[in-house]
């Protein structure tokens, strides 16, 4: 079905918004001071991403649900998706992701105000590497971008409609598996969205937003998922 510029946009928003409250959400959850989750772990985080995606896809299903700019190229270089598309996708999706990381601001704003570390109010809006070399970091990210592109492209060759709950269980994981390095952004939407919200909300004492790292988490998944794209165009 034929969807407009602002049908893709508000569809892709939306998703992505959605996508954003509920996956900042749960890292706000298990990190931040006094929160009824605190150290609830890798494995609630997991979980909450690929939750977050779970909802996120069904909200943007009009639009195909990429939520993610590393889908949408993927797609694109697939032959899935229009290159003349790509732009309202993308716009859309930055401008859900800001949002819904300001929503989640919102909702936490008492924790964010007695927390101390503002490498941990940070962490809730963006991704950082445990061990930071820029070269391998980029790997990382191109690494588990593909899987998710290629393997989502790889459902549509299922005798039965597997459906958006396949994609958040793939999600999860590939933060269970690949996620430990870098905290598997595997999608620019997810990481700069949030990290332009921290840079301008008024967070008390939130520190830098880290925009040395930031251009790692929207390289690498895009790389990574042109290739997933490129490579079940070739086999599929």
């Amino acid at each position: 079905m034929d969807l407009s510029f602002g049908e893709i946009f508000l569809n892709e928003f939306l998703g992505t918004g959605m996508l954003l409250l509920l996956g900042c959400g749960v890292v706000a959850t298990a990190i931040l001071d006094r929160s009824k989750g605190l150290g609830g772990g890798w494995l609630l985080i997991n979980f909450g991403w690929g939750l977050g995606v779970f909802a996120g896809v069904y909200v943007a299903f009009e639009s195909g649900a990429h939520i993610n700019p590393a889908v949408t190229f993927g797609l694109a270089a697939n032959g899935t998706t229009d290159w003349s598309d790509v732009p309202a996708y993308i716009l859309g999706q930055m401008a859900g992701a800001i949002v819904g990381a300001v929503l989640c601001w919102l909702a936490f704003k008492e924790h964010f105000d007695i927390e101390e570390d503002p490498s941990k109010k940070l962490a809730v809006f963006s991704t950082g590497p445990q061990i930071r070399t820029y070269s391998w970091n980029l790997v990382t990210e191109i690494i588990a971008t593909f899987v998710l592109v290629f393997v989502v492209l790889s459902f549509g060759n299922s005798p039965v409609d597997i459906g958006p709950l396949a994609v958040a269980l793939l999600v999860v994981g590939i933060g269970a598996s690949l996620g430990g390095p870098t905290g598997y952004a595997i999608n620019p939407a997810r990481d700069l969205g949030p990290r332009i919200a921290h840079a301008f909300l008024p967070i008390r004492g939130k520190g830098s937003s880290d925009w040395g790292y930031s251009w790692v988490p929207v390289a690498g998944p895009l790389i990574g998922g042109v290739l997933g794209g490129l490579l079940a165009r070739a086999v599929y």
